[in-house]
């Protein structure tokens, strides 16, 4: 009976992997096909197997110049939202006074508000600073937007840190920075893979925002921006959409796959443990 049992819970899980992988499948399968055959019969098989589409990619898109706009970003981006959200957690975990609380209430607060309902008056202020057309700037807002969900992850890790750490080594004259890069940010290392690797997802795919920040600057695009320039009003190039997708995504799993371990790992011990 148990075996059994086994067996329909690893057929369910069989099952729900298909489901899950059947897009990434149908977008590598239409990416060496040509447009009528995508047109005719999306799930067949190539009748001319071809890499054409991802040469034409590679060219339009100006693959290498928006690679690196998008690394450019992603980096500087998730850099910063670690920086800033370890301190801020740390310094916020050990701070206990009468509004302590309400300090941090409200630094995570903007996790609830959506990004639809203020992104207008964001381009509004993003315009007055100069960080429109501007990779830096691009960076700078997602600052902004990603440190209150790595501050929340950090805040609750960094209380489960002794703090005779801190006691011990400030009695041995160890400054407070120093203690913080030298003994807690490193005890932070499950929690940080975990805010790199969900934050590097999410600049590195992000749409939106560089739409209104970028718009159509011709040499400052990221991936996905180049990538739109094969939607048309009145036709879209879906056999060079699905090898762009292609060429998008393999960075990106890149990344996860160095880090998966530690995703799971980092998000219980920061938003549980404490």
């Amino acid at each position: 009976m148990r075996h059994s049992s086994q067996k329909l819970i690893f057929g369910i899980l069989v099952f729900i992997i298909v489901i899950y992988l059947l897009p990434f499948a149908l977008m590598i399968l239409n990416s060496v096909k040509a447009y009528d055959e995508i047109m005719t019969d999306v799930l067949a098989l190539p009748k001319h197997f071809s890499l054409k589409n991802y040469a034409v990619v590679f060219k339009d898109m100006k693959y290498p110049r928006s690679f690196l706009n998008t690394l450019f970003v992603t980096v500087v981006g998730v850099a910063g939202i670690v920086v800033l959200g370890s301190m801020a957690g740390y310094k916020m975990s050990r701070t206990k006074t009468r509004y302590s609380k309400l300090c941090f209430l409200y630094c995570i607060m903007p996790m609830m508000v959506p990004f639809q309902s203020f992104m207008i008056t964001l381009v509004v202020i993003a315009r007055r600073l100069h960080f429109t057309n501007n990779l830096l700037g691009l960076a700078l807002i997602y600052w902004g937007l990603g440190v209150p969900m790595a501050l929340f992850l950090y805040h609750g890790f960094a209380k489960t840190i002794p703090g005779e750490l801190e006691e011990c080594a400030l009695m041995e004259g160890c400054g407070q920075f120093y203690f913080f890069t030298r003994v807690i940010f490193p005890l932070l290392k499950s929690v940080t893979a975990s805010v790199i690797v969900v934050n590097a997802m999410w600049l590195w795919n992000d749409f939106l925002l560089p739409l209104l920040i970028i718009g159509g600057s011709k040499t400052k695009k990221t991936l996905q921006l180049a990538a739109y320039a094969f939607m048309g009003q009145y036709k879209s190039e879906w056999q060079n959409i699905m090898a762009a997708a292609i060429l998008i995504i393999i960075p990106a799993m890149a990344i996860y796959l160095a880090f998966q371990k530690h995703i799971i790992k980092g998000m219980v011990a920061g938003a549980v443990k404490g």
